[in-house]
């Protein structure tokens, strides 16, 4: 228990997906307006992965190693993760309409998200089990949406500050994301 815990923490604070190995940006910076948004592209990144993290492992554990095809990972992560993310996109459709629009673009944009593809391929490097490639999974994408949910606010707060006109837009976007991968960083003395 204390090694998922160990996995949990590490995935979701200390090798933050997107503010220490930069994988999943594009979402990150693009979707980070509105909390609101934020909160709904996390809570399908979450789905995604965590399920993604479940599937790929027990595709690569059952199928692919005992058949000698672990070449095929990556083309069969890939597929797996284009389907989940048609899954979520059919449900928040004719579920949320509103979130739906209001992700636009970023929604079909999961599947080419190389933070769901590198949990899968993370998952295989570190040897983990299918519990704990899950546990990882889930931890990645927690960590995702916390770190969307905090830009996203701070970029509400940002609209109402006098902003030197050099820094507007997008320059300060990037500023604020560099100082809270710094910030982040004082969790690697975490575990």
């Amino acid at each position: 228990m204390g090694e998922l815990l160990i996995i949990a923490i590490g995935s979701a604070f200390v090798n933050n997906v997107v503010l220490s190995q930069f994988l999943g940006l594009c979402p990150f910076l693009g979707v980070s307006k509105k909390i609101d948004t934020a909160a709904g592209m996390g809570a399908a990144v979450i789905f995604v992965i965590t399920l993604s993290s479940f599937v790929t492992s027990v595709i690569y554990k059952l199928i692919l190693v005992p058949t000698g095809m672990e070449y095929l990972q990556t083309i069969v992560f890939i597929l797996v993760i284009a389907a989940l993310v048609q899954f979520v996109e059919m449900f928040l459709k004719k579920s949320m309409p509103a979130l739906y629009q209001s992700l636009g673009v970023y929604l079909p944009l999961i599947t080419t998200n190389c933070a769901v593809l590198g949990v899968a391929l993370i998952n295989v490097q570190k040897d983990y089990s299918i519990l704990e490639g899950t546990i990882n999974g889930l931890a990645t994408a927690v960590g995702f949406t916390v770190s969307i949910v905090l830009l996203a606010g701070i970029r509400e707060k940002m609209e109402y500050n006098d902003i030197p006109k050099a820094f507007q837009g997008f320059p300060i976007v990037l500023l604020t994301a560099g100082l809270m991968a710094i910030a982040f960083f004082g969790f690697s003395g975490l575990i």
